[in-house]
């Protein structure tokens, strides 16, 4: 195993952006970013050894910093996903947030933890070559309450799996909701459209929506649905369909209530690239995963020279159910001051048999 660094860029304030390049005893290989603590590359074998860059992403800072960027390979917080009014309450106060998705708060804000520039230190582990990127968010950024430090972990095993380690604490009572927003191509990120990849989550409802794609409280059951996926299928059998969940969504864009969920690392999903054997199995200790295929992506250029538009990426981002600040039956996000966030994901890779 081995870690390098080298500069990746500059960006808009005139910081240095670096990239971390980990290379695995399985043959990956993956490149982060100081930049939103960002996964730009990550190099897997298919069934005959050969490898393709399964994320996309952009190979200029002037890519990662324009308006066609959505997210790509980001850690988003403090909040991910969508909050209801952009406004929440919180020990009888009210926080109001910026409007950055119609007329709710996406992501974290206008300068979420996406768009910051992490400290990174390499670190050996005995799975594999980790970075361990830190951020300080102080009291009342982007609106949140609370001094929040926050750790993020990325190690690549041996086994050819990327492990991400959440960890974040707080002085003051606050929301805590990390994710990761990869845009997963298994056929490479310059694919085209992923309609034929298979995908697998193991949840029987997800949280119901309204137009906005904000969920309501309530809980739909995906049987006889489009959003029945508990077995290996092709994302364009679905994904186009007339049901008024997808249409709310304009494809997939929901939070699925994972099975059984209580803290413990599960297995929750498993992609399939039939064209190049590649497998992507997902575990995680949160208890939601929104899958989302790309619907907002608009055309344009990105590393290697290669098109992106809408659809040539799925997402996967493990999480608290999205709204929850509203639905207090729902798994709650919210964390007293010193108590930690401390959760994991893992993206295991491998090939078909």
């Amino acid at each position: 195993m081995q870690i390098s660094v080298d500069h990746f860029g500059v960006a808009a304030d005139g910081r240095e952006v670096r990239a971390w390049r980990l290379e695995g005893d399985g043959g990956a290989v993956c490149t982060l970013l100081d930049y939103g603590a960002t996964l730009q590359q990550l190099l897997i074998p298919d069934a005959a050894g050969e490898l393709a860059d399964v994320v996309l992403g952009y190979d200029s800072m002037a890519g990662y910093e324009s308006a066609e960027n959505a997210y790509q390979g980001a850690v988003i917080g403090r909040h991910g996903n969508r909050i209801e009014g952009a406004a929440f309450e919180l020990g009888g106060k009210t926080y109001q947030l910026a409007v950055n998705d119609g007329r709710n708060h996406l992501h974290g804000g206008l300068i979420g933890f996406d768009k910051k520039i992490w400290s990174a230190k390499p670190l050996e582990t005995t799975e594999g070559p980790s970075v361990m990127f830190s951020l300080m968010s102080p009291d009342m950024e982007e609106g949140y309450p609370g001094n929040l430090k926050v750790n993020v972990t990325y190690t690549l095993t041996s086994e050819n799996a990327l492990r991400l380690d959440y960890e974040a604490v707080s002085d003051k009572e606050t929301v805590i909701n990390l994710t990761n927003h990869s845009y997963f191509n298994l056929s490479g990120h310059g694919a085209g459209r992923i309609d034929d990849q298979k995908i697998m989550i193991e949840a029987d409802e997800i949280t119901s929506i309204n137009d906005e794609c904000i969920p309501d409280g309530g809980f739909l059951s995906v049987e006889g649905t489009p959003l029945d996926l508990r077995q290996l299928t092709p994302i364009g059998q679905g994904v186009e369909s007339d049901h008024p969940a997808i249409l709310a969504g304009k494809g997939y864009d929901h939070n699925f209530v994972i099975r059984g969920a209580d803290g413990t690392l599960k297995k929750c999903a498993m992609a399939l690239d039939p064209k190049s054997g590649r497998t992507m199995t997902v575990y995680t200790t949160l208890p939601g995963i929104q899958f989302y295929t790309g619907n907002f992506v608009t055309e344009h250029t990105a590393k290697d020279d290669a098109t992106y538009n809408k659809r040539g990426g799925f997402c996967l981002e493990t999480q608290y159910y999205p709204n929850s600040l509203k639905h207090k039956h729902f798994p709650s996000p919210v964390f007293q001051a010193g108590d930690s966030f401390r959760h994991t994901t893992v993206y295991a890779f491998g090939v078909s048999k």
